[in-house]
């Protein structure tokens, strides 16, 4: 297939900008579109040279990513009017191509995925305290049973010594990055104005119980002496799979964001704190004292927040490429 990046077709344009709504690691938006051949569809690619190579270096949070904007295209092919053919990991020899999503039957989109499509754009990744009012637990339930739809699992950490266990693996791991000088180089490129604005990265990063990213170096000059549990933590969860392949990875990514989408449609957001999951000793132990034998994918905050940071997304010239014929569904 010869891919140029002119001329896109309404509807791959339309699952472009949509899918680009998903989370990544620090904004990084590690995917790529390619729109096929009429009533060919629409694929998924891994865009590496986007991956943070020490940050993330199996890619396991950059196909976790592509996963969450895959559940995006879904719900663009849903509002569409049908239902989303998803084929995932179609060629064994082409490990970049993640996934293809093709137009299924015709079938109108029903009110619980208009709930989720309508809060893709509130929907944002916070950092840094909550307001002290607790996720309901009705929600938590809601989250629980989205995770489970999408094959994985979301565990919620609220007993006294799993809360702080985790965030002493939280702690401990991200006291590695902050030491590894190349790990903060690595950080501090991912802040500017193509990736998570500067106002984000001022507050101090050890201000709620789990430590979070020091983007900016601020823990050499403010020393910060870490908190006891506050509900301004929110709510501890870890997300996790039975398994733990590239497939696992891709729908633990369509889970993550199926539920973050429901939270945003409660005005509920979510923070990450997935540092002891890029190190394999803080993981290995995460499994075996919180997860129950699960491998876990994404740690994660959930609470309500009065501002919202939103960050800049690539524009679809610059991630979507095509065939030189008309896009898959129809127009």
């Amino acid at each position: 297939m010869s891919l140029t990046h002119e001329a896109p077709g309404r509807v791959a344009l339309h699952l472009a900008r949509t899918a680009a709504l998903a989370p990544s690691p620090h904004n990084s938006q590690p995917w790529s579109f390619v729109e096929e051949g009429h009533d060919h569809g629409f694929e998924l690619r891994l865009d590496g040279g986007r991956r943070l190579i020490l940050t993330d270096p199996g890619g396991r949070e950059a196909v976790i990513a592509c996963g969450a904007a895959l559940f995006n295209v879904r719900l663009a092919v849903r509002r569409l009017g049908f239902r989303p053919a998803v084929d995932l990991l179609p060629d064994p020899g082409d490990p970049g191509h993640l996934a293809h999503v093709g137009c299924a039957a015709h079938a109108p989109a029903g009110p619980d995925e208009m709930l989720l499509a309508r809060a893709m754009p509130r929907r944002h990744t916070h950092r840094g305290p909550f307001e002290p009012d607790p996720v309901p637990d009705p929600l938590l339930d809601a989250l629980r049973d989205h995770a489970r739809a999408e094959g994985a699992v979301l565990q919620i950490v609220d007993e006294p010594e799993r809360l702080r266990l985790l965030a002493d693996l939280v702690r401990t791991a991200e006291d590695t990055h902050r030491a590894d000088a190349g790990h903060a180089a690595e950080l501090a490129r991912c802040v500017g104005p193509h990736g998570i604005p500067r106002e984000v990265c001022r507050r101090h990063p050890d201000g709620t119980l789990l430590a979070g990213r020091d983007y900016l170096g601020l823990s050499w000059y403010f020393a910060r002496q870490p908190k006891r549990w506050s509900p301004r933590t929110g709510t501890v969860a870890i997300l996790s799979t039975r398994y733990d392949t590239r497939q696992d990875w891709l729908r633990s990514g369509q889970a993550l964001q199926r539920l973050l989408l429901h939270a945003a449609a409660h005005d509920v957001m979510a923070a990450f704190h997935t540092q002891p999951l890029e190190l394999p000793a803080p993981r290995a132990r995460m499994r075996t004292r919180l997860t129950a034998g699960l491998h876990p994918q994404v740690v994660l905050r959930l609470g309500r927040t009065t501002r919202a940071w939103p960050t800049p997304r690539r524009a679809p010239v610059e991630t979507l490429a095509h065939d030189g014929v008309p896009a898959g569904c129809p127009r």
